[in-house]
C-alpha cells in the first residue's frame, strides 16, 4: 500500500504504507486512510511528529537489512519530505490530506 499526502502549499508526497501509518500515529492521528488535518491543527501535528522522531533511538541492530550491502534508512530520514510538507502547510495555513 502507498499513502499520498497532499496540500495546496507543497508537492504531493507518497510513502510506503507502513511508514506513513507510523508517522500518522506519531502526529496523534488514527491510522485511517483516507484522512485529513485541518489547517489550524497542522502546527501541532508537526510538533508531535518532530518530537516523536527526536525520541526514537533506532540502532543499526534493530534495523538490520536482509542485504548487508544496502544502507539502512532511519525513520527520521524517511520523514523529512513529510516534515517539509507539514511545514509549508503550516506556514500557508492549508489543510493536509492523505489517501
Amino acid at each position: 500500500m502507498l499513502v499520498t499526502f497532499t496540500t495546496d502549499a507543497y508537492a504531493d508526497i507518497t510513502m510506503f504504507g507502513d511508514d506513513a501509518l507510523a508517522m500518522l500515529k506519531m502526529m496523534g492521528h488514527s491510522a485511517s486512510v483516507p484522512g485529513a488535518i485541518l489547517a489550524a491543527d497542522v502546527p501541532e501535528a508537526l510538533n508531535r511528529l518532530t518530537a516523536a522522531l527526536g525520541s526514537l533511538k533506532e540502532t543499526s541492530s534493530s534495523a538490520e537489512s536482509e542485504d548487508a550491502n544496502e544502507p539502512v534508512v532511519s525513520m527520521a530520514n524517511r520523514a523529512l519530505p513529510l516534515i517539509e510538507l507539514l511545514t509549508a502547510a503550516a506556514k500557508a495555513g492549508r489543510n493536509v490530506m492523505w489517501q
